[in-house]
């Protein structure tokens, strides 16, 4: 998954230094560098809301408390603003070569409006998926939904009238709450952001419990990630290939993508592929192609 370089440069550093670091931070010094950034293509429903969210300090400190409970209380995986980015740009570049097959996004087909306008759905989806987190861990989709409906009508003020807004926030809500694991999204732009959310699993999101000394599967797998890339596919429209450094990242693909896949509604688009990068273990696994 290609982004921009400031933020592949950030994904680089190292992953549970950086993560504390930032969390470490004051409020004020923690939000001042956060910026999304998603490719708008000409939509300017889209890019106006992304203008907005940039310049939304109570957005932003979600965000950095989220990830103060995340990495500093928990010691799980990243919940940071660049979790954010990275679900966002997934997310839209899934519905983008979905759309570019012909697959009809929901709020087109149900309610007559565009393409353009799935992509805000999507994008705020990402935005405020997980700011429940800022309250607590357990049950931080309800919490998220609890924060975000006042603030996506903050953020589209303007931008849509009645009841458009209306069932732009509802189409988002639906998303947060159907991304929880035993979520049941009713719509593409939820089950995109479910699988979305599951694919920030390349540069090691989840080093971090693995770094501090804690060794188990989950860690393990994460480590072994090293990109996902997103693709025209072969048997489906849409590939998702992952590309790893040792088969111990199979559990990420099939033990916990699997599961965010299925019943996500993008099943019978997508086909998942996960191939080893280093020679040796070619001969073990030489390519592994998730049965959804």
């Amino acid at each position: 998954m290609k982004l921009d370089p400031e933020t592949e440069a950030r994904i680089e550093e190292p992953a549970s230094a950086d993560a504390v670091r930032e969390a470490r931070l004051t409020p004020a010094e923690a939000v001042e560098h956060m910026r999304i950034r998603v490719p708008d293509r000409g939509n300017r429903k889209l890019r106006r809301v992304i203008e907005r969210a940039n310049a939304d300090p109570q957005l932003k400190g979600w965000w950095h408390v989220s990830n103060v409970n995340a990495v500093v209380r928990l010691e799980i995986n990243d919940h940071s603003w660049v979790h954010i980015q990275i679900v966002a740009n997934i997310a839209l570049k899934l519905l983008r070569r979905l759309t570019k097959h012909g697959i009809e996004p929901s709020v087109v087909r149900d309610y007559g409006m565009t393409n353009e306008d799935s992509e805000v759905v999507v994008v705020l989806a990402a935005l405020t998926h997980c700011v429940g987190m800022s309250v607590h861990r357990r049950g931080h989709e309800d919490w998220s939904l609890f924060l975000a409906e006042p603030k996506l009508r903050e953020l589209l003020d303007g931008i849509y009238d009645e009841p458009d807004r209306t069932v732009i926030v509802s189409e988002v809500l639906q998303a947060i709450t159907s991304h929880r694991a035993d979520g049941e999204p009713l719509s593409l732009e939820a089950g995109i952001l479910r699988v979305g959310d599951a694919l920030d699993m390349a540069k090691g999101r989840s080093r971090i419990p693995f770094e501090k000394g804690q060794v188990s599967m989950h860690s393990l797998s994460a480590a072994a990630v090293e990109e996902v890339l997103i693709v025209d596919g072969e048997v489906k429209p849409v590939r998702i290939e992952i590309v790893m450094n040792n088969s111990s990242g199979l559990f990420q693909v099939d033990g916990l993508l699997k599961a965010k896949l299925r019943g996500s509604g993008l099943e019978p688009h997508v086909e998942v592929i996960a191939h080893i990068d280093t020679d040796d273990e070619k001969r073990l696994v030489p390519e592994y192609r998730l049965e959804i």
